[in-house]
């Protein structure tokens, strides 16, 4: 079976596209997701995004992860969807029902509430998400947010200066966190500035992570860092994120669609 596929990324954030809303594909598993995802020997991505009909949405949004792994959300491949689908659009995904609509060579996400009680990002037991009392190597009292997937968040000096790619993978799959964790390590710079860099769960460091931005926008507006409409500057540029009296999470900035190829499912499968 020839299977057409788009690439695309947001900030280096890259995706491969496969579009079942009009003809059905083969059901996709994790050996299938990671074979795609291969670097060498696949298509090469950092995330697998799958588009299916939906009984509740105009259409539904499936992510898969470097690793096969599938997750409930993706703030830069929503805005990479949205650009490929060319007009406002209410996407359902695993976390919930988001709305995209395509804006100057990218798009502006509604990616809904943020929910901070212990048990929906979830941690293994009560505690309060603010500050949590714990700490890894010299991070401590981190903050914990669910975007539609779980975020924990550091504050420090210099996040350059945090050797990520160790200590990412022991807090991702620490205990503490049953369904693992992406882990951000933020800077204050202002206060309508924030740089970051995040290790993403299921796929590594990342160039950019729209879901970790907003989580770390809004744990720093809970903590009245930061205004309530910020720049977070990733490794791959920029994304403006807004926290509305609404409570609902809006994430704005660049996608790019790179190639399109095809390829034969059973290459993968």
């Amino acid at each position: 079976m020839r299977v057409d596929f788009t690439k695309m990324h947001g900030l280096g954030n890259d995706f491969v596209v496969l579009d079942a809303r009009a003809a059905p594909l083969p059901a996709m598993d994790e050996a299938t997701a990671r074979a795609i995802a291969d670097r060498r020997t696949g298509i090469g991505c950092d995330q697998l995004i799958l588009l299916e009909p939906s009984d509740t949405a105009d259409f539904r949004m499936r992510i898969f992860n470097h690793d096969g792994s599938e997750v409930e959300a993706c703030g830069n491949a929503s805005r990479a969807v949205a650009l490929l689908h060319g007009s406002a659009a209410r996407v359902e995904t695993s976390g919930g029902v988001i709305a995209v609509e395509p804006r100057n060579g990218g798009a502006s996400v509604d990616m809904g509430e943020p929910r901070f009680d212990w048990d929906a990002i979830p941690v293994a037991y009560a505690m309060d998400t603010l500050r949590m009392p714990v700490g890894w190597e010299g991070l401590e009292a981190p903050g914990a947010v669910n975007v539609g997937n779980p975020h924990v968040i550091f504050f420090v000096p210099d996040t350059d200066a945090i050797p990520l790619g160790e200590i990412g993978p022991e807090i991702e799959s620490d205990p503490l966190f049953p369904e693992r964790i992406n882990v951000n390590i933020a800077t204050i710079v202002d206060r309508q500035h924030i740089r970051l860099r995040v290790w993403e769960r299921g796929a590594g460091l990342t160039r950019a992570c729209g879901t970790g931005a907003c989580a770390t926008a809004v744990h720093a507006m809970r903590r009245g860092l930061v205004e309530r409409e910020v720049t977070v500057t990733l490794p791959g540029g920029d994304l403006e994120i807004a926290w509305d009296e609404g409570n609902r999470i809006h994430m704005t900035g660049p996608a790019t669609e790179s190639f399109r190829g095809s390829f034969e499912w059973g290459d993968f499968a």
